[in-house]
């Protein structure tokens, strides 16, 4: 697995956009358009304590992408890096990170983060939500080890609901940024992701066949039509 080490920058599938710094993704029709704090590019880095940076958003908000930039940005600092990603996220296999617009960075699946094995200065982990053990991982690679961890994941379920531990690396992180997506519906800033088929499991790993980014408007029009089609179903089912 040594291989996932990325001691120099990776290539993408096409390159990477101009990143900003500072950067604020303000425009709903421009939300590729990513900001971090200024700090959280600083070149020098304390020997003794790392960092944590948190990236939030809906689905097709960018996420993935954000954190392939950033890491790529510390790679080509010098920094070793590695990404690493759930094991139950097997969409385009379990070697790759791949962001919903192409980007595509080599991996760890793992299916808890005390399993990676590897010292080096730089940690991206994808889809964060579904690691039971997030938040001690982060704290004790940040406080204790002097890594800096880069996460991206969603920060609600499809219920608007938190979703495993993100949330509780904010008061511990050194910077947080939340993206948003475009409606897909009216292509309006999208902060929620809204489920199109009538299941109910909190973990249901999808992607445009599933679930649609929205605006506050359609969301809650579309959970009462997907509210509807549900108790429609269930009363077939019960006539059955």
């Amino acid at each position: 697995m040594s291989s996932l080490l990325l001691h120099h920058p990776v290539a993408l599938s096409k390159p990477p956009p101009s990143l900003h710094l500072p950067v604020s993704s303000t425009n709903p029709r421009s939300p590729w358009k990513i900001r971090f704090a200024s700090r959280a590019y600083a070149a020098t880095h304390s020997p003794s304590f790392g960092e944590i940076h948190v990236i939030v958003g809906p689905m097709f908000a960018g996420k993935t992408t954000a954190l392939i930039q950033r890491v790529q940005l510390e790679t080509d600092q010098g920094r070793r890096a590695a990404m690493i990603k759930s094991d139950k996220d097997t969409r385009y296999g379990l070697d790759s990170i791949v962001s919903h617009d192409g980007f595509k960075m080599p991996c760890w699946a793992l299916p808890d983060l005390s399993s990676f094995p590897a010292k080096l200065d730089v940690i991206g982990i994808d889809e964060a939500q579904f690691f039971g053990d997030l938040y001690d991982f982060c704290r004790n690679a940040a406080d204790h080890d002097g890594k800096t961890v880069v996460v991206a994941g969603l920060d609600g379920d499809y219920l608007r609901r938190r979703f495993g531990s993100v949330l509780d690396l904010i008061p511990i992180a050194d910077s947080v940024t939340k993206l948003t997506a475009r409606c897909g519906l009216c292509e309006q800033r999208a902060c929620f992701t809204l489920r199109k088929t009538n299941d109910t499991e909190k973990e249901l790993i999808g992607g445009a066949d599933v679930y649609m980014p929205v605006c506050r408007q359609h969301y809650v029009k579309g959970q009462i039509v997907v509210e509807a089609a549900r108790i429609v179903l269930e009363s077939q089912k019960i006539k059955l």
